[in-house]
């Protein structure tokens, strides 16, 4: 298997203390919040990760630059981690199912997160939403003229639950907390979300912190502001 790993500001010896540091912080959310803060102004990057069905999968590491789902695959990663070999390895396990390192065992869509990696999230959309959640059935990797996204990788059926970005009031946001990872729901069919990012709360409000492809960089919008006129949102909360 190759590995590629580029670190950008860090060092080894500067993540492992971090780590470190981040496994002594009690609690996913504010673990992730101690770990997401290091990755501000990080620039976003698109396509760091390297394997189709035509080219072998390499194991990537780039924190130079991420996309809104490398982002919170790292940020995953080493919430879970207390050293630097430790992250490498649940890196694979969030990134793949079964932590096989290939471009078929990729987890390609948000949701196989709570397919693949119950042991660490849940979803919690239904119990966010409550009463105003909707159900859904679609065919992830389908086009709507029958053309898969992904070429080499079968379609599946999957249930959804999503809250409808037009419901979502204050009852809804107090069901949220720092640390949820935050799905914007797509209405395209074959996609379960466009985008992914993570809430942060604080007296003032809550935030979406996200690689940001408008802002260049990983940084935090108004959440309410943010998913004003998106369809909806799918939410995975982090199981401590």
């Amino acid at each position: 298997m190759k590995e590629q790993i580029l670190l950008g500001k860090w060092t080894t010896d500067k993540l492992e203390q971090m780590l470190r540091e981040a496994s002594k912080t009690r609690g996913s959310a504010a673990r992730i919040d101690f770990i997401s803060k290091h990755f501000l102004n990080t620039d976003y990057k698109e396509s760091t990760l390297t394997g189709d069905i035509n080219t072998p999968e390499v194991f990537v590491i780039n924190l130079e630059g991420v996309d809104c789902f490398t982002f919170v695959e790292y940020v995953e990663a080493m919430r879970i981690s207390r050293s630097f070999s430790a992250f490498k390895e649940n890196l694979k396990r969030i990134r793949y199912s079964s932590g096989a390192v290939s471009f078929k065992n990729r987890n390609h869509f948000f949701t196989d997160w709570k397919e693949s990696n119950s042991d660490f999230v849940g979803d919690i959309t239904g119990q966010a939403g409550t009463k105003k959640t909707k159900n859904i059935i679609k065919t992830l990797n389908k086009k709507e003229d029958e053309t898969r996204f992904l070429p080499g990788i079968p379609s599946k059926k999957r249930a959804l639950k999503y809250i409808p970005s037009d419901v979502i009031d204050e009852s809804v946001i107090n069901n949220l907390q720092t640390g949820d990872y935050i799905g914007i729901y797509s209405e395209k069919p074959g996609l379960d979300v466009s985008h992914v990012g993570i809430i942060f709360k604080n007296r003032a409000a809550t935030y979406i912190r996200h690689a940001s492809s408008e802002k260049k960089k990983v940084a935090d919008d108004d959440f309410k502001k943010y998913i004003s006129g998106k369809p909806g949102v799918i939410v995975l909360r982090p199981k401590d």
